[in-house]
């Protein structure tokens, strides 16, 4: 240091020793931070070289390891138990459930280690597919092919099938038989012994708008007339929570059902109950689609003019005055407490103005009926 000093002061004789230290240290630091930027420099273009050579190999190498986490480069398979497990647990496959959708009830259960092991043994099963909703018994800590080969063997505990609101005995009878073991045959077999289902002597033998729409957990000793007989139960259930007299079921499962296969939103429910029961009171002919629809078999948006005139189908309500001859569908509790506590108004007309929404405008004139009549067919021409 002291050569140095003596060097500097030599070259600036008339700078003060502090001042001389003080461009030396500058300098010194100038020069250390040049070295560390070539170095950095240096660095980032090896490694861009080695970006530029190899960076396909390294890419290919990370986004399978990403995908699969089978790759020896991260060693990071999914993660799977050995074995056919340890400890019983129920788990239950909702209806519609995907292979993933399968994968993570499975691994809250602990039933397998995770859900990317169950999604790889999912898809290389054949028919993994097809297996079915319900409550199955399978075990802790499972391999995730044990997994897949226990549910494929369809050993359910029990069966869940959910019924929406507004089907028909026909699309009850399918979806039933597409998610549970009954057949078709015995379904209808089982329907047609009114007795054994419990339907009451004001349905007449027919049991439409008497299978309640809910979920129901079928046992694997269940038959047919189990199932179809809980749901008739359950709508006299329903029908007794609303204070519905015996006398009365039918008419309000009947009007129920017009509602049920009319409405879209909830608040058009009590309405729509109320326009009907104006309707009736006044002598007038409800003048419903979905009745016509349902006595011809066919979808409401297909009806004709010649349909609408055609009075040989009993449940033309544009011929015929009054209720349908039978309920069209099974209602749900919404339509069948908007029929027991319809809304205040003067309403007997309703059109639904939007059919992709499902938007309703009620009126108590015809003249204002038609504007809105006018409204639905500017969107159909705006929509055909």
């Amino acid at each position: 240091m002291t050569d140095l000093f003596e060097h500097s002061t030599a070259q600036r004789p008339t700078a003060p020793p502090s001042r001389v230290r003080s461009a030396a240290s500058k300098r010194a630091a100038r020069k250390r931070r040049r070295r560390r930027q070539q170095r950095t420099a240096v660095i980032m273009v090896v490694l861009l070289g080695l970006l530029g050579a190899g960076g396909v190999f390294f890419w290919d190498r990370l986004s399978g390891s990403l995908s699969g986490f089978d790759l020896a480069l991260f060693n990071s398979a999914p993660e799977d138990y050995e074995g056919s497990g340890t400890d019983p647990v129920q788990v239950v496959i909702p209806e519609g459930a995907t292979g993933s959708q399968m994968g993570q009830v499975l691994a809250e259960a602990d039933v397998v280690a995770s859900v990317g092991a169950f999604n790889e043994a999912f898809e290389s099963a054949p028919g993994a597919a097809g297996i079915q909703p319900g409550t199955y018994e399978l075990y802790t800590q499972m391999s995730a092919a044990n997994a897949v080969d226990a549910l494929l063997a369809n050993e359910k505990i029990e069966t869940e099938v959910t019924i929406p609101e507004g089907y028909t005995v026909e699309q009850v009878v399918d979806r039933v038989a597409s998610v549970t073991e009954f057949s078709r045959e015995e379904l209808e077999e089982a329907l047609a012994d009114p007795k054994a289902i419990g339907l009451p002597k004001s349905a007449d033998g027919n049991p439409e708008g008497w299978l309640f729409p809910k979920t129901y957990n079928v046992q694997p000793d269940d038959e047919a007339v189990d199932l179809l007989s809980t749901m008739v139960d359950q709508t006299k259930a329903e029908l007794d929570s609303l204070g519905v007299d015996d006398g009365d079921r039918q008419e309000v499962l009947t009007k129920a059902s017009l509602i049920e296969r009319e409405a879209k939103f909830e608040p058009d429910r009590p309405k729509m109950a109320r326009a009907i029961q104006n309707r009736l009171d006044r002598g007038m002919i409800l003048q419903i689609d979905a009745a016509v629809a349902y006595g011809l078999g066919k979808s409401g948006t297909e009806l004709t003019r010649a349909d609408l005139d055609d009075p040989d189908n009993p449940y033309n309500l544009y011929a015929h005055v009054g209720l349908p001859p039978t309920p069209i569908a099974s209602p749900g509790a919404s339509s069948i407490e908007a029929v027991m506590n319809p809304a205040d108004g003067d309403w007997i007309f309703w059109v639904a103005v939007n059919l992709e929404t499902g938007e309703t405008k009620f009126s108590e004139t015809n003249e204002q009926h038609n504007i809105y009549r006018q409204e639905l067919e500017e969107w159909m021409a705006e929509n055909s």
